[in-house]
């Protein structure tokens, strides 16, 4: 119990004293996710409202494999992108794998899928509602999704603060494309999880409290976000 004790009070020294690894790891790991997350939001927002607004052959299908990949595990993706990115790999020449814009890809991935389905559901809710309105003004598809974007905007907030919580607790497929390199690739997530084997639990627990922290405040955004709308 004493040892615990003086654990959390040394990870809390960390954290008032703005210990110099700990900033980087945490500037790292947001500079990610928040990359990723607006990637996510730029490519999955625009194909979840073309899901709502247009019907065409093989869209069911879209929809049933974008939901399905929501539990995808993300051990997965970094193995894919791994096989992808490594000298022997398609992509081996570009030269990204155990690099930072390889744990954007693997995020991006992850988050991409909970985006669309996100915007999905409450942009055919709001095409239903205001679809003929558009047709009769002769909005063509990339304008009547602006107007989906227009009318959503707190359903499109929501889906971007998912997929920044997606993306920020993520470990595994980052571990694998990143490599966890100290001051390079070195992520909350991964840090917590090798100093915690190290057993240097004072770094370990100082992340996760920043970890907790910043998870705890996006639930928080977001939950309030979806109980507006839902009072609407």
């Amino acid at each position: 119990m004493n040892d615990f004790a003086r654990s959390i009070g040394s990870a809390l020294t960390l954290i008032a004293e703005a210990d110099a690894e700990l900033l980087g790891i945490v500037a790292l790991s947001v500079r990610v996710s928040l990359t990723a997350s607006i990637v996510a939001l730029l490519i999955g927002a625009p194909l979840g409202a073309l899901l709502a607004i247009t019907r065409f052959r093989g869209r069911q299908v879209i929809i049933v494999v974008t939901n399905a990949l929501l539990g995808l595990p993300p051990v997965v993706v970094g193995l894919a992108l791994y096989l992808l990115l490594s000298r022997s790999g398609p992509l081996g020449a570009a030269g990204l794998l155990f690099t930072p814009a390889a744990m954007v890809i693997a995020q991006t991935l992850l988050a991409t899928p909970i985006v669309v389905a996100l915007v999905h559901r409450p942009a055919s809710l709001l095409w239903a509602e205001y679809g003929d309105l558009a047709r009769i003004d002769g909005l063509s598809t990339l304008r009547s999704i602006g107007l989906l974007f227009a009318l959503g905007r707190t359903s499109l907030l929501t889906a971007f603060l998912a997929a920044f919580g997606r993306a920020i607790a993520e470990v595994g497929a980052i571990i694998v494309v990143g490599g966890n390199i100290r001051g390079f690739t070195r992520t909350m997530t991964t840090a917590i999880a090798l100093e915690t084997s190290k057993g240097d639990l004072p770094l370990a627990l100082g992340l996760g409290l920043i970890l907790l922290a910043l998870s705890i405040a996006v639930s928080t955004v977001a939950f309030v976000l979806v109980g507006r709308v839902g009072e609407k």
